[in-house]
């Protein structure tokens, strides 16, 4: 199958899958999500992506209607009805079907799940950005379906040129992406914005802390301004689709570009990590 789509125990092609409009989806975006790269029909960081997705779940009261290792069990099963074994992984639980309330829907949520073809990046060449407020709402550490603020981001980079959009805070500090996380290179030293309630804790940002450690590079989790960004020595931006990208270009400005040879060093061992554990 090229792509697949599955829904409370049905699947098929994902262009044939349907769903109930009254699932809380259609109503508020009320569920959660997580997603991750597959390569050679092996799920990247399995177990840390569907952790995160259960406390996500819990964190919203949201009934899961399968226990871990029954996911677990059930994406590697499906993984296998794939035409290629390079693929994004993308599943999702709503809160329920009902008529639509504010009040929270009784019962056990609905699992969606889709499979599409996909190659990560190998990060040579680099990306562009621009900057936009982070005027989203403060519970970006959950992975929630409310995405609207990062929708409109991702339109204003696409509109741009752009690969992604850079959320800063009133005040100039830098939150992370639309999609993304995002860290900077200065004198040697990695930064990223602490796992506070303004970021989400990226699988990917956690890889790229173990990588530093492992190659005795030195990090500090600590909130970095709009000004250290653009006069950072590289600028890192990682996600679970794109383990590790350079950014050469902010709103038109050239950055980076002083420090590729420890960029590099992290991109190798991010990336030859995928490719032995998949």
């Amino acid at each position: 199958m090229e792509k697949l789509g599955y829904y409370n125990g049905t699947y098929g092609p994902l262009d044939e899958m349907t769903v109930p409009m009254n699932d809380r989806a259609s109503w508020f975006g009320d569920g959660v999500y997580d997603a991750g790269p597959c390569r050679n029909y092996h799920i990247f960081a399995l177990d840390e992506h569907v952790d995160r997705f259960f406390r996500n779940a819990d964190a919203l009261k949201i009934v899961m209607p399968v226990s871990k290792e029954e996911l677990k069990d059930l994406l590697s099963r499906l993984v296998q009805k794939m035409d290629t074994g390079n693929l994004f992984v993308y599943y999702q639980v709503t809160r329920g079907t009902g008529t639509r309330k504010h009040t929270f829907t009784e019962g056990k949520g609905n699992l969606w799940i889709t499979f599409t073809p996909a190659e990560i990046s190998d990060g040579h060449t680099p990306i562009q950005l621009v900057t936009t407020e982070d005027t989203r709402f403060f519970h970006c550490d959950i992975k929630t379906l409310n995405l609207i603020p990062s929708v409109m981001a991702s339109q204003k980079a696409k509109e741009a040129g752009c690969a992604e959009a850079v959320f800063y805070r009133p005040g100039g500090r830098v939150t992370e992406c639309a999609h993304s996380n995002i860290h900077i290179l200065k004198n040697g030293i990695l930064y990223t914005a602490p796992t506070d309630h303004l970021i989400l804790p990226g699988i990917a940002r956690a890889h790229l802390l173990r990588a530093c450690s492992a190659l005795d590079i030195p990090f500090r989790e600590q909130a970095f301004s709009l000004q250290e960004l653009f006069e950072a020595d590289e600028v890192i931006v990682t996600s679970s689709s794109n383990l590790c990208l350079r950014a050469d270009q902010i709103d038109g400005i050239r950055v980076g570009g002083k420090d590729y040879a420890l960029y590099n060093r992290l991109r190798e061992y991010l990336l030859n990590e995928f490719y032995l554990k998949t």
